[in-house]
C-alpha cells in the first residue's frame, strides 16, 4: 500500500458558499495512479466543512438557509463578543459560522475503486465555507494500490 499527500488550495465565496472539489479530487486520484484504496479529505478551518452530497443550485441555496436558520449571525453568541476576549479588534463576529461548522463534518472518505471515485450518480464532494470569503487550504491523503509503472 502506497500514501501520497496533497493540498488544494481555493479562494471561496463570500457568507455561506460551495465550492465542487469532486474534479480536483478525481485529478488527484488519477495523478497517483491510484486503483483501489481511499481518498481521505479534511479541512482545517473551523468555519468550514465538508459534505458529500448533489451539487444542485436549488438543494444548496436550501441547505445555506437550513444552516443560517440554525445557527443566524448575530444572535447574541458569546464568541462574537470581541471586546471581552483576546483576539484583534478586528475579528470577525463568526460564532454562527463555527456553531454550523459543528453540525457538518471536517473529513470525508471516500472509496476509489477501479481508478475512480466510489460516489453515486448526483454524488458531489462540497466544500462548505461558512465565513468567506477566504483562501482555503483542504488536505487530501491518498491510500492504496497503485497502477503497476510502465
Amino acid at each position: 500500500m502506497r500514501i501520497s499527500h496533497h493540498t488544494i488550495t481555493l479562494r471561496t465565496g463570500e457568507g455561506v458558499a460551495f465550492h465542487d472539489l469532486t474534479p480536483r479530487l478525481r485529478e488527484l486520484v488519477t495523478a497517483a495512479g491510484l486503483r483501489e484504496g481511499l481518498a481521505v479529505v479534511s479541512c482545517g478551518h473551523t468555519t468550514t466543512a465538508l459534505v458529500v452530497n448533489e451539487n444542485e443550485p436549488r438543494l444548496l441555496e436550501d441547505l445555506r438557509r437550513f444552516l443560517t436558520r440554525l445557527a443566524p449571525p448575530g444572535a447574541g453568541y458569546l464568541h462574537d463578543d470581541i471586546e471581552l476576549r483576546d483576539c484583534p479588534p478586528d475579528e470577525p463576529r463568526n460564532a454562527h459560522s463555527h456553531l454550523a461548522a459543528m453540525l457538518l463534518n471536517s473529513t470525508e472518505v471516500i472509496a476509489v475503486t477501479g481508478g475512480g471515485l466510489a460516489l453515486g450518480t448526483w454524488q458531489s464532494l462540497l466544500l462548505v465555507e461558512l465565513d468567506g470569503p477566504r483562501e482555503r487550504t483542504v488536505r487530501v491523503q491518498l491510500l492504496g494500490e497503485r497502477e503497476p509503472a510502465t
